[in-house]
């Protein structure tokens, strides 16, 4: 890995390490959208819709950074301690299972 790339990496840990909430909210916006980007030109729109861009990074930026912050959370609450496969497999299909519909029900 370059200096550069290892330099940043090192100091968007140290954000999420000081601010995780104000870091994952901006993460989630900036990677919702280069989603949508990438989506509208994959789509063959002829000229980028700057609005709809704005809206799923605000999406990203007030629900999905948060929800998926505390939803972790509460699963670390829930199983204290464990970090055995077993609950990390039990954790993935808590959030597949209940938080992802959840997720999908109030975005589509």
């Amino acid at each position: 890995m370059g200096s550069v790339a290892k330099k940043g990496l090192q100091k968007y840990l140290l954000q999420l390490q000081h601010h995780p909430l104000r870091t994952k909210a901006i993460t989630a916006a900036v990677l919702s959208g280069i989603s949508d980007t990438v989506s509208q030109k994959l789509s063959g729109i002829p000229k980028l819709q700057l609005r709809r861009i704005l809206l799923k990074m605000l999406f990203g930026f007030a629900y999905l950074g948060p929800f998926g912050h505390y939803m972790y959370m509460l699963l670390d609450k829930i199983f204290k301690g464990k970090r055995d496969s077993k609950t990390v497999a039990k954790k993935v299909c808590y959030t597949l299972s209940l938080c992802l519909q959840l997720s999908n029900r109030i975005h589509f």
